[in-house]
């Protein structure tokens, strides 16, 4: 590439955030020149079903020959983005004590169906994380629960309700983050538990689900912890013997591996965007997941093209990359619901029997004695 010109074939490797409910000019201009290969979306973004659908529209029209996937946080509880009259969901918990696959596989549907109407494709959920710390600050009742198998069985569950309205899952955050006493979005925690018990533990629901359902698991989310059992050295994300090592060889995941949001405190306090960027995807990571600075983007960009020209990522190490994103897109677009289905699924928005499933999972936060 000549010096200057915009190196757009990269942006693909990117998902960022951004400010307002609606693309500014700036915002416009940088993804239609850079074009990210996704967008996430925050409370801050949304304000009310048809407001939502005009955003994704408008950010599907950045690049209408290679549309951006628009992703979100959407789990249950603490963690949901969308505003009403969307179906609202309580904690992800409630669906690991009732224990029922129906049950989780029926709010998963729920979410997929109005996600898919208003144009989201991936929602990154469910938290495969197990809920074994008390002190956790950051995972907690966002977990379906402390046992390893029961977690997987009702996260495959919740995948198949997502898919079956073409959304996408994403399991995260890889190795685990339940064992922890700090929260990532602030200083970088510590794991402390050996590599026996990672493996049966933490690790479990990730081999279990790659093993059994890989078809479902197309997508897995890293996580910004040290584990000095697997890697004394570097944060998960940042990582070479865990994503590289352990997710891609060991575990064998054929999917996307996508970062946490490379502006969290555990990454940020020691690297700068446009370093942590090029280091995570030389770990292993395929899509670098940035939440709230997208004039970030050109300099991150560049210097995933730096990496390149020097040496430190292989053609090579890209092109596969390359090739897994391109894949899952190429799926992802072909089962997600046409604009005539998905006009229709609009109207279902916050319907009757939506809510009545929220109330459903609601009701096993107090069980009946």
């Amino acid at each position: 590439m000549r010096a200057g010109e915009p190196k757009t074939n990269l942006g693909e490797f990117f998902v960022f955030g951004f400010e307002g409910k609606t693309l500014d000019r700036e915002t416009r201009h940088l993804f239609s020149t850079f074009r990210p290969g996704g967008v996430i979306l925050f409370k801050r973004n949304l304000q009310d079903p048809e407001q939502v659908l005009r955003l994704t529209r408008e950010i599907q029209a950045t690049n209408p020959a290679s549309p951006p996937l628009v992703t979100i946080d959407q789990e249950g509880g603490r963690v949901w983005r969308l505003p009403p009259p969307f179906t609202r969901f309580p904690e992800t918990e409630l669906l690991g004590r009732a224990g029922l696959e129906s049950l989780a596989y029926a709010a998963a549907r729920v979410m997929g169906l109005e996600l898919a109407a208003a144009g989201v494709h991936c929602n990154l959920a469910p938290v495969l994380d197990l809920n074994t710390n008390p002190a956790n600050p950051v995972i907690g009742d966002r977990a379906l629960g402390a046992d390893p198998r029961e977690s997987a069985r009702l996260a495959a569950a919740m995948l198949r309700g997502f898919r079956d309205h073409g959304i996408a899952g994403c399991g995260k955050h890889f190795p685990g983050h339940g064992d922890t006493h700090a929260d990532s979005h602030h200083t970088l925690p510590v794991v402390g538990q050996d590599r026996e018990t990672l493996w049966a533990r933490e690790i479990a629901p990730y081999r279990i689900l790659i093993q059994g359902t890989p078809h479902l698991l197309e997508m897995i989310m890293t996580a910004h912890l040290l584990v000095p059992a697997l890697d004394p050295e570097s944060p998960a994300t940042l990582s070479r013997p865990i994503l590289e090592g352990l997710l891609r060889r060991q575990l064998a995941f054929p999917g996307v591996i996508i970062t946490d949001d490379l502006e969290m405190k555990a990454v940020s306090e020691r690297f700068s965007l446009s370093e942590a960027a090029p280091l995570a995807f030389r770990a292993g990571a395929d899509l670098l997941l940035c939440c709230h600075t997208p004039d970030a983007l050109p300099l991150c960009v560049d210097a995933l093209e730096r990496s390149l020209q020097r040496g430190h990522i292989s053609g090579r190490r890209l092109l596969r990359s390359r090739a897994r994103i391109r894949d899952f897109r190429t799926r992802l677009f072909r089962r997600f619901p046409p604009p005539s289905v998905r006009q229709a699924l609009f109207r279902r928005i916050g319907c009757p029997q939506h809510q009545q499933v929220a109330l459903e999972v609601l009701s096993h936060r107090h069980p009946s004695p």
